[in-house]
């Protein structure tokens, strides 16, 4: 039986009633309502096509040097607990003599991100899909996040960062890439 709003509503009512509150009461009377606009919201990646977020967005240049794009923020939700974690994504490659607009990163970030997570997975498919679909001499992902399931609750550490990378092609087979990709990203602006 496929969910429905309505089901997914009631099913926030459900969980204030078991957390003791009053579902009926003033102030969370329209809070079914309103988590599940905000989870569709959240969520609304699954929705979206990768592959056509960068909608054969391909320009033929002649250029085969490293291009960043660093400080991409982006908002996620743990698939564990379905707490926010955020962060930076930095994102390069070589191309092959074939580069991509550089808002189609930008969006194939926000896509994956806008998904029930964890940052490792994350890291992996945005690496993939640019490998997959620009066909560069390499791809390296490196994400920095805070997720708030460390913060609030468990081990509620504070000021805690996770960061994660995936290197392909010549950023994983040369050490001189990875490392200029690096030294690109410890740059002050």
């Amino acid at each position: 039986m496929a969910a429905t709003v309505e089901s997914a509503q009631q099913a926030v009512r459900s969980l204030l009633d078991f957390l003791g509150e009053d579902p009926d009461r003033e102030g969370l009377r329209r809070t079914p309502e309103r988590v599940v606009k905000a989870l569709q919201f959240l969520t609304k990646g699954y929705a979206e096509d990768p592959k056509r977020a960068i909608n054969g967005a391909f320009f033929v240049e002649d250029y085969q040097e490293m291009i960043v794009c660093r400080d991409l923020d982006f908002y996620s939700l743990c698939e564990h607990h379905l707490l926010p974690f955020m962060g930076k994504a930095h994102v390069a490659y070589v191309p092959r003599n074939r580069i991509v607009g550089l808002s189609k990163i930008a969006r194939l970030v926000e896509i994956y991100a806008r998904r029930l997570q964890i940052q490792e997975r994350m890291t992996t498919q945005i690496a993939n899909t640019i490998a997959d679909q620009l066909d560069p001499l390499g791809v390296a992902v490196v994400l920095e996040a805070e997720h708030l399931c460390m913060r609030m609750r468990g081990v509620e550490k504070q000021n805690s960062w996770i960061t994660t990378s995936a290197m392909l092609g010549l950023f994983q087979t040369r050490f001189e890439t990875r490392q200029e990709f690096m030294n690109l990203l410890s740059k002050e602006r």
